[in-house]
C-alpha cells in the first residue's frame, strides 16, 4: 500500500507531493546534494535529471503510468469537466498526453532536421603558423565589413545571429487557443480526504527495476523498453528530450529514488526474486 499524504489542500497539489517525496527520501539534505571527493562511494550529484527523477516517481504515484489506471482516471475527469464547466476542471490525463504527443513529436523531429543540417565547422580553424593566422583573421574581419555594408547599402535585414540553447521547448501560455493551458487544473480527482489530510487516490505502485549492480556504483544494470508501459516511457522521452540525456540516465535516477522511497518493498522483491538454496542430503 502506497500512500502519499498532503498536510494541507494547496492550489498546486503537485508541488506538495513532490516536495514531500524529496524529504522522505532526504536528497534534499545538505549531506546528500554535496560532492564530497574524499568519500569512498564517490558519485557526482546529478541535479537535473534528480529533479526530475522526483517528478516522474510522483506521477506513477498519482497515476501508476501502467497503460490502465491513468486511462480510467482520464475518464473521470472528463466527465466531471463536462458537468462542471464554470468551475475549476480536474487534470486530464489522456487530454494532457495528446496535446503533448503532437507537441513533442513536431519537436523532436525540428531538432533531428536542424542538427542534420548542421555544418559541423569549427570557429576556430588551427593554423601552421602564427602568420598564416594574422592573415586569416585580417580576411575574414574584411569579409564580414564588407558584408555589413552591403546589407545596409540594399536595405536587406541583418542575419540573426545563433541563439543560445534553451530548454524551453513547451513554452505556451493560456492565450495561445492552438496549445491548451493545464495551468490551474486540479488533481482534487486523484486525492482523497482523510481527516485533515489528503492522501493519493492510487495505492498501488510498480517499481522501475529491480535489478541493480552488487557494485559500489549502484547502476541500473539495463533498460529495454519492452518491458515497460507506453505511458511510462513517453514520460522519460519528454524529459530525457528536455535535459538533453539518456532515456536510460533518468529510469537509472527513477529507480534509485524508488530505491529510497520504497526501502522494504524493494528488499523484500529482491529476496523473492533470489533463487532458493536447496540442500544437498
Amino acid at each position: 500500500m502506497c500512500f502519499l499524504e498532503v498536510r494541507s489542500a494547496h492550489p498546486d497539489e503537485m508541488h506538495s507531493l513532490t516536495c514531500q517525496v524529496v524529504k522522505m527520501t532526504g536528497i534534499g539534505e545538505v549531506d546528500f546534494l554535496t560532492f564530497d571527493p574524499i568519500a569512498k562511494k564517490k558519485r557526482t550529484v546529478k541535479y537535473d535529471v534528480q529533479a526530475v527523477a522526483v517528478i516522474v516517481v510522483v506521477l506513477k504515484l498519482l497515476f501508476l503510468l501502467d497503460d490502465k489506471l491513468e486511462w480510467s482516471y482520464s475518464g473521470l475527469a472528463e466527465a466531471y469537466n463536462e458537468e462542471h464547466r464554470e468551475g475549476k476542471p480536474q487534470f486530464d490525463f489522456r487530454k494532457w498526453y495528446q496535446v503533448m504527443k503532437k507537441t513533442f513529436d513536431e519537436k523532436r523531429r525540428n531538432w533531428e532536421e536542424a542538427r542534420a543540417k548542421y555544418s559541423w565547422k569549427t570557429e576556430r580553424p588551427i593554423y601552421r603558423s602564427h602568420i598564416d593566422k594574422s592573415v586569416a583573421y585580417k580576411r575574414r574581419e574584411m569579409v564580414k565589413n564588407l558584408q555589413k555594408q552591403f546589407s545596409a547599402l540594399v536595405g536587406s535585414t541583418p542575419v540573426v545571429e545563433k541563439k543560445p540553447p534553451s530548454s524551453f521547448q513547451f513554452n505556451w501560455t493560456e492565450e495561445d487557443t492552438d496549445s491548451p493551458c493545464f495551468h490551474g487544473h486540479s488533481l482534487q480527482g486523484l486525492l482523497i480526504t482523510k481527516g485533515q489530510s489528503l492522501i493519493t487516490k492510487n495505492s498501488l505502485y510498480w517499481l522501475s527495476t529491480q535489478r541493480f549492480c552488487k557494485s559500489y556504483c549502484k547502476h541500473v544494470t539495463t533498460y529495454e523498453e519492452s518491458n515497460f508501459s507506453l505511458s511510462y516511457q513517453f514520460i522519460l522521452s519528454i524529459f530525457s528530450f528536455l535535459l538533453r540525456v539518456k532515456t536510460s540516465a533518468l529510469h537509472e535516477e527513477v529507480s534509485l529514488i524508488e530505491k529510497k522511497l520504497f526501502e522494504k518493498k524493494y528488499n523484500e522483491s529482491q529476496k523473492r526474486s533470489r533463487p532458493k538454496k536447496v540442500r544437498r542430503h
